[in-house]
């Protein structure tokens, strides 16, 4: 359902979101996400430009949330990088078709609650849930990623 690019921003402000005040560099994040470094770039360059995500450089700079992690929903993530659509007109440019038809509709229907769900839930509820490890910010180890690389040959 979700794209990729919003996948990847949801995993890189949480990350960011558990390490609130304490700026990452852009290699930490990719290496804890398991995001694509070329990717992530792409992904904290969206997120800048919707003053989501602000970055310094040299000595002791690295990206960071702008704003508390309470105040930053899941939508807030997704449509600064890749919105949820909704349908207003007939997808097929029917000119008779004034209103939805079912289909369409329901699926509209469909939309809005993923988008009111996605707004019920911050970052901090995310970094705050219980279950003793950090949502999508995992250390991977040597050991790991070697084991991820044989797997894939």
């Amino acid at each position: 359902m979700l794209s990729q690019t919003a996948e990847y921003a949801l995993r890189a402000v949480s990350c960011l979101a558990a390490e609130a005040g304490t700026p990452l560099s852009a290699d930490r994040i990719a290496e804890r996400t398991a995001i694509p470094r070329r990717y992530l770039t792409r992904v904290l360059q969206a997120l800048r430009e919707h003053r989501l995500v602000g970055s310094r450089s040299g000595p002791g700079g690295g990206y960071e949330l702008l704003e508390p992690p309470g105040l930053t929903t899941i939508l807030d993530v997704v449509d600064a990088v890749a919105p949820i659509p909704r349908i207003e007109r007939c997808p097929l440019g029917i000119e008779s078709h004034r209103s939805l038809c079912p289909l369409h509709s329901a699926i509209d229907v469909a939309y809005e609650k993923i988008r009111s769900a996605f707004a019920e839930v911050t970052l901090a509820q995310l970094v705050g849930s219980k279950g003793g490890r950090g949502p999508l910010c995992e250390e991977r180890t040597p050991r790991t990623a070697g084991a991820r690389l044989r797997k894939r040959k």
